[in-house]
């Protein structure tokens, strides 16, 4: 691979690399079984707790109809994202492809709209650890958990993607034997009621309503956010072409049959949506019912371990983003390089540590709210990226083209802007207002407008 730089006039040559860094190339060592692992850890299996009684209560106890649409608008949406990756195998995601399809200006804006969804999401993770953990041990204060996570996610980070693809492995075949114990009670305690039940209730009953299940399908487009970040894991990853379109699919299939699964479970043992204690800790009422104090325990231990793994692979994630936008120039050079025999992008994962410590002041709901929006803009933006690159760009022609790159991305953009559409005021209040400082810093970057963005082209 090579690289060359351009401008609208003639670049300033690059300062010399300190000793130990490079803007070359990755290590690639992630395999097919890595890729899917990393974007498993990424969802987190369990997550369809970590807004179950937020989005039951919203969609009047129709969280799994919630799920079939959402699921049903992500495969789209990662179909489009393999067909992205295929035109352009590199680190930066929805950055990258709409960088390439639309320009510089867009693909900068859509870049920093989706650090909003990446930024956050590991500090979703440490959140949710010092809420389950201070309420475990109410004696030790949350932000010691928040802290410690942070601190212990970042030496792995920097000691490379290798160390945390073995950790993976541990984290979600817990998480998975947990789901399958989960829905063995859930089944022996739903037969040993003396009433019938009826199943087809948690997908259908009184209350049924398209705008409300609409929201909560928004909302839950956060449990699916792991399998694009697979995408920034191409310059990883051998033969990515082929390999990270099929572990994205993968990711997606095989994440939103888990949540599907679980989400029926629960909501077939514990129908009285109504009357949890507490929403933000409904899971635990859940547990409860199902397998008692027992398995109340063995859920807070998995599921504070599910979120620490997605705390790692999400700060991996975005900080191979901020890589790719510091390589292009877009945020500071010194994002865009690559330090120690490791090859990782030690500025960017820094940094990303010190803007999670924001966990120890901000709320669970504003923070969902924060990552909806990112995710949905940014989900539009690499559909719309499908059509402009091999319709228009490419121009491919004829029925079967038409197909594969206009009418399915076409309807994930639609599924995507449909959910976007039903999210709450407050995503779009901090959502614009991002947006809008992102504006403002590409005024800057551009002299309002006057000079185009570096841009790093890129060849095999």
């Amino acid at each position: 691979m090579h690289t060359t730089t351009s401008t609208a006039h003639s670049p300033a040559p690059h300062a010399p690399s300190q000793p130990g860094t490079s803007t070359g190339r990755f290590r690639k060592s992630m395999s097919m079984t890595a890729l899917v692992l990393f974007g498993l850890a990424y969802m987190v299996p369990l997550a369809v707790f970590t807004t179950y009684g937020l989005v039951t209560q919203m969609t009047k106890g129709h969280l799994p109809t919630a799920y079939l649409l959402t699921l049903a608008a992500m495969l789209l949406t990662a179909y489009s994202y393999g067909r992205m990756v295929q035109a352009h195998p590199y680190s930066g995601s929805v950055y990258t492809y709409t960088r390439k399809a639309f320009g510089s200006h867009i693909g900068f804006i859509t870049g920093w709209t989706l650090l909003l969804d990446y930024i956050f999401l590991p500090l979703l993770s440490y959140l949710l650890i010092g809420i389950y953990m201070s309420e475990y041990f109410p004696t030790i204060h949350a932000w010691v958990w928040v802290a410690g996570s942070i601190a212990l996610v970042t030496f792995l980070n920097l000691i490379g993607i290798e160390s945390i693809t073995r950790v993976n492995w541990i984290l979600v075949v817990v998480q998975l034997v947990f789901i399958i114990v989960f829905v063995a009670l859930s089944i022996l305690k739903l037969s040993g009621q003396a009433e019938p039940v009826s199943l087809l209730a948690p997908l259908h009953h009184d209350g049924f309503s398209v705008p409300l299940i609409m929201t909560g399908a928004a909302v839950l487009c956060l449990s699916f956010l792991g399998f694009d970040a697979v995408s920034t894991m191409a310059e990883e990853t051998s033969n990515p072409t082929y390999r990270i379109p099929v572990a994205i699919l993968a990711v997606s299939l095989i994440g939103g049959l888990l949540f599907l699964v679980v989400s029926y479970c629960a909501q077939m043992v514990f129908p009285d949506w109504g009357s949890f204690a507490d929403p933000d800790s409904a899971s635990v009422d859940v547990m409860r019912r199902v397998g008692g104090e027992l398995l109340v325990t063995a859920f807070t231990a998995t599921y504070v371990a599910g979120c620490f793994a997605s705390a790692m692979v999400s700060q991996a994630s975005v900080s191979r983003v901020l890589f790719a936008m510091g390589r292009d120039g877009a945020l500071p050079r010194a994002f865009g390089q690559l330090v120690t025999k490791k090859r990782v992008p030690a500025t960017a994962i820094l940094v990303v540590s010190l803007l999670s410590l924001i966990a120890l002041v901000i709320t669970l709901d504003t923070v969902a709210n924060m990552i909806s929006f990112g995710a949905l803009f940014a989900f539009s933006a690499v559909n719309l990226a499908v059509v402009k690159h091999y319709l228009v760009d490419q121009k491919l022609r004829g029925c079967r083209n038409c197909l594969l790159y206009g009418a399915i991305p076409g309807l994930g953009f639609l599924s995507t802007l449909w959910l976007w559409s039903s999210l709450t005021s407050l995503s779009f209040t901090i959502g614009l207002c991002w947006m809008g400082l992102g504006l403002l810093v590409l005024l800057g970057l551009t002299r309002a407008l006057r000079v185009k963005l570096p841009e790093l082209q890129m060849a095999e």
